[in-house]
């Protein structure tokens, strides 16, 4: 089989040739080979929908089976440009333009269609599997992703080696959309994201801050257990923290701009001035704080390692159309953390983190992920703060760790912290898209910009070493991702409501209340359904709120100690004396079982 990459990326070219075929005007952007499949941009001289797609379909097949070959030629800049020009591609030119002067510039003919290109293509369009691919869908782009730009249409295409590989990936695809985190959130009632609070922040229905605090419940009691301590920050600080942190040169990007906290709302839309300029920036990150609370007061060698941890909201700047459910927001809450210790102490500590992170993936039934040791560019490192000697160190002792960790690695140059390289996990979801989670970050820098000390065993000042972590990453994508994995019928431990009380009829209310109370004082969550509607009703609707356990309560239930626990997913009765079922449940949660 014909390398499936080149495929895809002619399958690119292809496209085009069927759009011009529809749209002589249309003006070509880029069209590059993606994760399953490939896309182009395009501008238009009128307006597509997902519904045109099958006719362009048909004109890529016809032009699949004319046996067009692919032929390379290079030419000259100057060439390349009047090449352009004449096929009046503007787009193409300013791609030419950005070129060096002496660099040699290959374009692909495909019949009478040429295109500027790099290759690789196939050699024929008869290698083409015409029964492997498929146009799905239709998005906006802005030309070279500045929202200054034009905005063009992005057509999106699958592709593989045969109809059975594209029947698997396009199954896959149903069955994504029906573990869509946004939509089962809205379902089940977790979360909202309203434009009038603003984009990319999230507000949390009672069921989804329920399962928030059963995480965070679970998170501090481990991080307890594993010897760290408690601290908390504010939301803002003064620019002159960040600009001694390094944030406000290195990591602008992702940041707000400053607030003027020297005078008020009312004084602001009055036109007043401030007597006293006062910039604070809204945080993107914990780290400084912990700092300063560890400068606070002089520190010893015994002392060391320090573990603070805190579940702390930053806000970062993304774009509008970047935004996506709970797995790209403006504002998340990190499950952070700072160790701060000696240069002996860190690899052992490094050690204890990557431990850390395997225990809390298994727990939530995350055992597919991947692990990237995030280097320094060495060609561009005016990107990065600190000098080769920290860089050299924290690098090599970073991967001594992965390798004895027996983790599955792979090294990623150029995409190390500002600060210092850093492993980054990365979950697989049920699409096989990776989505960072956990991190584990080294830095040197930070010790340095705030002269942090410690006084060692020969009584000298010692610069510490400060190692970044986190383990959800974010409360807010670690959920999205929960609830896609478990299409959100979250494990007993885990469910916000663990048992639906049904009655019968009104007869059967006290009776009820009676057992829901008995529950919740054992510490098990649980709702009780006494509205006015048939059980069958009640019964459908505890199924859509996925609840674990489901107890109807009528007639025969008052007057026995046993109960009739319908399970989820389950046809057939479990018929469990109520102590039992009691013992049951606290065991299940207990073990954090995720079977259920």
């Amino acid at each position: 089989m014909k390398n499936i990459e080149e495929i895809r990326h002619s399958l690119s070219h292809i496209m085009a040739m069927a759009i011009l075929k529809k749209f002589p005007d249309a003006k070509l952007g880029i069209g590059p080979t993606i994760d399953n499949g490939f896309y182009y941009d395009f501008l238009l001289p009128e307006k597509l929908s997902d519904a045109d797609l099958p006719e362009i379909e048909k004109i890529m097949q016809e032009l699949i089976k004319q046996n067009i070959e692919f032929k390379k030629t290079t030419v000259s800049r100057e060439d390349a440009l009047k090449k352009v020009k004449s096929l009046k591609q503007n787009f193409k030119e300013e791609l030419i333009n950005d070129l060096g002067k002496d660099e040699k510039i290959s374009f692909y003919a495909s019949g009478d269609f040429e295109d500027l290109c790099a290759g690789p293509h196939i050699k024929n369009t008869k290698e083409i599997p015409g029964d492997g691919f498929k146009l799905t869908h239709l998005a906006g782009a802005y030309w070279r992703g500045d929202e200054k730009n034009k905005m063009m249409t992005r057509i999106y295409g699958l592709a593989f080696a045969n109809r059975k590989e594209l029947a698997v990936h396009l199954n896959m695809l149903e069955q994504a959309k029906l573990r869509d985190h946004r939509k089962i959130g809205k379902d089940l009632d977790l979360f909202i994201i309203d434009p009038l609070v603003g984009h990319g922040l999230v507000l949390w229905q009672p069921k989804g801050a329920m399962l928030w605090r059963v995480m965070e419940n679970f998170w501090y009691e481990e991080h307890l257990k594993n010897d760290y301590e408690l601290v908390r920050g504010p939301h803002i600080g003064s620019r002159s923290l960040w600009e001694t942190s390094g944030h406000w040169g290195f990591y602008s990007s992702s940041m707000y701009p400053p607030l003027e906290v020297g005078q008020s709302l009312e004084e602001a839309k009055e036109g007043k001035k401030n007597k006293v300029k006062e910039e604070y920036l809204l945080k993107p990150m914990n780290c400084p704080f912990h700092v300063m609370l560890y400068k606070s007061r002089p520190r010893s060698y015994k002392e060391l390692p320090i573990r603070w941890a805190e579940c702390g909201t930053v806000y970062r700047y993304e774009k509008s159309g970047e935004l996506s459910g709970l797995t790209r927001v403006r504002g998340f809450t990190q499950d952070d953390a700072h160790i701060i210790c000696s240069r002996d102490q860190v690899k052992e500590e490094l050690k204890r983190v990557a431990r850390f992170i395997k225990f809390i993936f298994s727990s939530f039934g995350f055992n597919d992920y991947k692990v990237y040791l995030s280097l320094r560019d060495p060609k561009n490192k005016e990107k990065y703060s600190g000098n080769d000697e920290g860089w050299q160190f924290t690098e090599a002792v970073l991967e001594e760790v992965a390798k004895e960790e027996k983790l599955d690695y792979v090294k990623e140059v150029g995409e190390a912290a500002f600060y210092g390289p850093k492993l980054d996990y990365k979950i697989k979801d049920i699409l096989g898209r990776e989505w960072q989670c956990s991190t584990l970050q080294f830095d040197f820098n930070l010790p340095a910009r705030f002269d942090l000390q410690f006084t060692n065993d020969q009584g000298k000042d010692e610069q510490p070493y400060m190692l970044h972590r986190a383990l959800f990453g974010s409360f807010e994508r670690f959920i999205g991702l929960l609830i896609e994995n478990y299409a959100g019928a979250f494990p007993l431990w885990l469910s916000p409501v663990q048992i639906k009380i049904l009655t019968v009829g009104a007869t059967h209310t006290d009776f009820a209340k009676k057992l829901q109370s008995e529950f919740l004082a054992e510490g098990i969550r649980t709702e009780l359904d006494d509205l006015d509607e048939t059980v069958g009703n009640k019964i459908r609707k505890a199924s859509h709120e996925k609840i674990p356990y489901t107890l109807v309560i009528g007639d025969k239930e008052m007057g026995s100690d046993d109960l009739a626990v319908r399970v989820r997913g389950q046809k057939d009765l479990l018929n469990i004396e109520k102590q039992k079922f009691i013992d049951k449940i606290k065991t299940q949660i207990k073990h954090r079982d995720l079977n259920l």
